[in-house]
């Protein structure tokens, strides 16, 4: 479970890192096709995570999952061999419809006929994967790029998905459907899907389109009438998708918000990575997947974090002070520039990882038990989707708000209606050594107010999550 985890997280962060090679290549995609060849993958995998877990809910789990890693494995290949960057595109699609049927049903898989104990063992793997995997992706990616082509990550990524599925046909459980073999809801699925469709689209063309502009409004109003449209479908509904009076549940609020946020935070970290280390000291992609890996150790370290600080303050106590953590990371990574130490920033990464951690095992099993057994997928699927809308979230916050400081303070001889909006861009229009520099400086300065920005969004949210998660001690 834990490798089909890793392979279908993985994905979202490996192929940023591709995005320079794959744009200087042959199939010359344009800026707005490089942006879908990332959020294609990561809108489909979004949008279809709840009814996928509704559907192995209904339908088995171990068959789902099967025919998910066949589909991303399809997927996979098909990028792998692309003639353009259209069919690049269409296999990351592809490998999102897949992912979207693995992801939730690991988790249900995982916590099937288990007792509490080990349920909570097996749910805080399970979450420390979610966020490892993340940082697997960028070392397994940049060692890809770094010593191939962005067609080597694909062509890896094909017996791995391969061995997996072999993997989970010989041991998984067989697992079985919630004893519901109804179809999933039609009208419900459609209305959720194209809701959060809608509100993906608008949140991942924010920073290219402009938030105020047409496309985006319209994308967020259309999100807003179509969930709308769900929500009055499925209180009708004798078996909903996603019964709405679930988010009464204080667990599962708070569960499904301050995932979000901590996914939020941690790739707000993620996106400008490779970025930061080019600036720094013209790291290629495997070297700054390497200098990632302090957060691996922190991500491994954060569950059992979490169940001292448990039984010290309670469940509420330790999810909030796993939050609080994450924060603390993003101001100290704030705190580098282009001359800072690498410890510095290590240390910064290393105290997100560990916030992350610490507070997502605590929510996810917070949102497990509050849903009954035969609802695993379902709710497992919900899980997802909220990481999956924080990512979306924290990768749209910092490319906008860097972007903004960045283009405010170029200096004079780069700045106007047509001024550059990369690094890479303005230092090709100079060759003065201080217009370069200042350059950096712009850069930097626009990612401190970026991890501030999203700092104080979460410790935000960590008061209103304090508010709904139960109280409950653990022992």
């Amino acid at each position: 479970m834990c490798l089909c985890v890793t392979l279908v997280v993985g994905m979202v962060s490996a192929v940023n890192l591709a995005l320079p090679d794959l744009s200087a290549s042959a199939l010359r995609p344009s800026a707005q096709a490089v942006v879908w060849v990332v959020d294609g993958y990561v809108v489909v995998f979004a949008c279809l995570l709840v009814p996928a877990g509704a559907l192995a809910d209904r339908w088995g789990r171990k068959g789902t999952l099967l025919c998910g890693l066949g589909v991303f494995t399809l997927g996979a290949v098909v990028c792998a061999v692309a003639a353009g960057v259209g069919w690049v595109i269409a296999g990351r699609m592809i490998s999102g419809v897949g992912a979207a049927a693995v992801l939730p049903t690991t988790l249900a898989l995982l916590v099937e006929g288990r007792e509490d104990r080990a349920r909570r063992r097996a749910i805080a793997v399970w979450a420390s994967m979610t966020g490892l995997a993340a940082v697997w992706g960028n070392v397994g990616g940049g060692a890809a790029i770094e010593f191939g082509s962005w067609r080597t990550l694909f062509r890896c990524v094909v017996p791995l998905a391969l061995g997996a599925l072999l993997l989970v046909a010989a041991v998984a459980p067989a697992g079985v459907a919630g004893g519901r073999p109804d179809p999933v809801p039609a009208g419900g699925s459609a209305l959720f899907t194209g809701g959060c469709l809608a509100l993906l689209y608008g949140i991942v063309s924010g920073p290219g389109e402009g938030w105020g502009s047409p496309v985006v409004l319209g994308a967020f109003g259309a999100a807003g009438l179509l969930l709308a449209g769900w929500v009055r479908s499925e209180l009708r509904s004798v078996r909903p998708l996603l019964d709405p009076r679930l988010f009464a549940r204080p667990a599962v609020r708070a569960g499904a918000v301050g995932m979000a946020a901590l996914f939020t935070g941690m790739f707000g970290l993620f996106l400008p990575q490779r970025p930061v280390f080019a600036v720094r000291e013209g790291y290629g992609p495997f070297g700054a997947g390497l200098r990632l890996l302090p957060m691996a150790g922190a991500l491994l370290a954060g569950p059992r974090c979490g169940l001292l600080l448990e039984r010290v303050g309670g469940r509420r106590g330790a999810v909030v002070m796993g939050m609080l953590v994450l924060a603390g990371g993003l101001c100290t990574v704030s705190a580098a520039d282009a001359r800072t130490p690498y410890p510095l920033y290590a240390l910064g990464a290393g105290l997100t990882a560990l916030g992350c951690g610490i507070a997502t095992p605590l929510l996810s099993h917070a949102m497990m038990a509050a849903l009954p057994p035969e609802r695993a997928g379902t709710g497992s699927g919900l899980q997802s989707l909220s990481r999956e809308l924080g990512s979306a979230v924290g990768i749209a916050v910092t490319g906008t708000v860097t972007t903004a400081v960045f283009t405010a303070r170029l200096p004079a001889a780069l700045a106007g209606p047509d001024a550059p909006t990369t690094v890479a861009a303005a230092e090709a229009r100079t060759s003065d050594p201080e217009v370069r520099e200042a350059v950096v400086a712009a850069f930097t300065d626009g990612l401190h107010s970026a991890t501030l920005a999203l700092a104080a969004a979460l410790a935000a949210t960590a008061v209103l999550v304090a508010c709904w998660m139960p109280g409950e001690r653990g022992r």
